[in-house]
């Protein structure tokens, strides 16, 4: 009998799946998912993730089962364990999806050698998780676009490949045992209000973006009480959806909205194809700028009252404790936060980038890490030594103080413009708010001191 492995890692999802596909031309299948011991040590596996991954694993073993098949769960060294599985179901070929990151370069290599020598081939598909893979569009003589603009005009002349059906059935050999499923209840120290992982979730919650949201986007995206984004960035991270079929339904669906929700889709791309030639973006500057950061005696208090939403500017207070609320933050939030935190306070981005993948569901390698080199100035943002004033930020993109009000309960009795500036509070309405810090930092001060170590002045 002709058995093949189907490798699932970060495409959690039975709607077009190019591996799934290819593997189902076989008599029978293994749908293999890997604890990896890789992950758990480099520090990804944290609460939130775990817990959306648990819900993702349940539905995906849900739809396999609907289809006369079910998910394989084993934990350990990603290569040995594959390897184990393969010889147990005397599979041939093992499929996966292709990822960016160094580790998971490694991984492929060591998986692609052990397979080999045992007489059995590994084959690795491109644009599982991506529109694009890297370095289908490259610039003359180089490996790369290390600026978004020209990269979108040649991203959006590539038509998206065809999307594929999900399969109607499927046979796992017997004999090849698994773990329990986890369940997201056995996870401590999630956040409350953490959404529902999994492919049916993430497909209903795309049928109601495309069919409610997804028209207003353009106008719409930086309002932030509005919460007008699509909310789908933890599904695209796990896989549950597909950026093609993301593409595909967006551009059917029409409009300026549709179309600025494409060019985000291609940002994600933009990100990958730079990670994938840079793999140590993820450490290190990809443009230094010489940096002498504020050393963590210095800068430890600052960075705690951040990270706890305690700044005293309103804005980024309520953007940090929507982030520990729920695993997820507004885009704008995720730049004021950023901004501040390393050209306001004047810290390293990895401080920010570890506590936002600490918590993040959607906590991605190539999307958080660029991102936040991005705001520092460390990466490829074409004007690296842009601050955003978070007062005049929360006035453009929380003019009423509605999103402030939501999330920093101290502030909710404050009426009109002052709630984004309390300390300008007096008599019966700073006693109402008493327990709100003052702010941590004067923002021309910090603006200043920026300023001089970046050698401005």
């Amino acid at each position: 009998m002709n058995v093949s492995v189907v490798l699932f890692t970060s495409d959690l999802r039975l709607h077009d799946h190019p591996p799934l596909r290819a593997a189902h031309d076989a008599d029978a299948v293994v749908p293999l998912f890997v604890r990896d011991a890789g992950v758990d040590a480099a520090g990804f596996a944290v609460p939130n993730r775990l817990a959306f991954l648990a819900d993702c694993l349940r539905d995906l073993d849900a739809g396999l089962r609907a289809r006369g098949g079910r998910l394989v769960l084993r934990s350990g060294d990603l290569v040995d364990t594959v390897c184990a599985v393969a010889a147990e179901a005397d599979a041939a070929d093992v499929h996966m999806a292709a990822d960016v990151s160094g580790y998971a370069h490694r991984r492929e290599q060591r998986l692609r050698r052990a397979l080999e020598g045992a007489g059995r081939r590994l084959h690795v598909h491109d644009t599982v998780t991506t529109v694009l893979a890297p370095g289908a569009v490259t610039p003359a003589a180089k490996d790369h676009f290390a600026v978004f603009t020209p990269y979108f005009r040649r991203w959006s002349h590539q038509p998206p490949r065809t999307l594929l059906a999900a399969p109607r059935s499927l046979r796992v050999p017997d004999g090849i045992g698994s773990e329990r499923l986890p369940s997201r209840d056995a996870v401590p120290g999630r956040s409350p209000g953490l959404p529902d992982g999994g492919e049916t979730a993430g497909r209903a919650a795309l049928a109601s973006w495309l069919r409610t949201g997804v028209a207003g986007y353009e106008d719409g995206h930086d309002d932030l009480p509005g919460d007008a984004t699509s909310r789908l960035s933890p599904h695209l991270h796990f896989g549950t959806l597909s950026p093609v079929e993301l593409v595909h339904r967006a551009r059917k669906s029409g409009g300026r909205g549709a179309e600025a929700f494409v060019r985000q889709l291609a940002w994600r791309d933009f990100h990958r194809q730079v990670l994938a030639a840079r793999q140590d973006a993820a450490r290190v500057d990809y443009r230094t700028r010489h940096d002498r950061w504020r050393s963590a005696s210095d800068a430890g208090a600052d960075i705690e009252a951040w990270r706890q939403g305690r700044t005293g500017y309103p804005v980024i207070d309520a953007a940090m404790r929507q982030l520990r609320h729920e695993g997820w933050m507004h885009n704008r939030g995720r730049l004021l936060t950023a901004s501040f935190l390393t050209k306001t306070l004047y810290v390293d981005w990895r401080v920010g980038a570890r506590h936002f993948l600490d918590l993040l569901v959607d906590g991605d390698v190539a999307d958080n890490q660029l991102n936040w080199q991005w705001m520092a100035g460390t990466g490829t943002d074409s004007r690296p030594n842009r601050v955003l004033n978070p007062l005049t930020q929360a006035r453009r993109y929380d003019p009423d103080g509605a999103y402030v009000r939501r999330w920093v309960p101290e502030l909710a009795a404050v009426e009109g413009p002052l709630v984004h500036e309390p300390w300008k509070l007096n008599g019966a309405g700073r006693a109402a708010i008493d327990g709100y810090p003052d702010p941590i930092v004067d923002l021309a001060e910090g603006l200043a001191r920026f300023r001089r170590a970046r050698g401005l002045d």
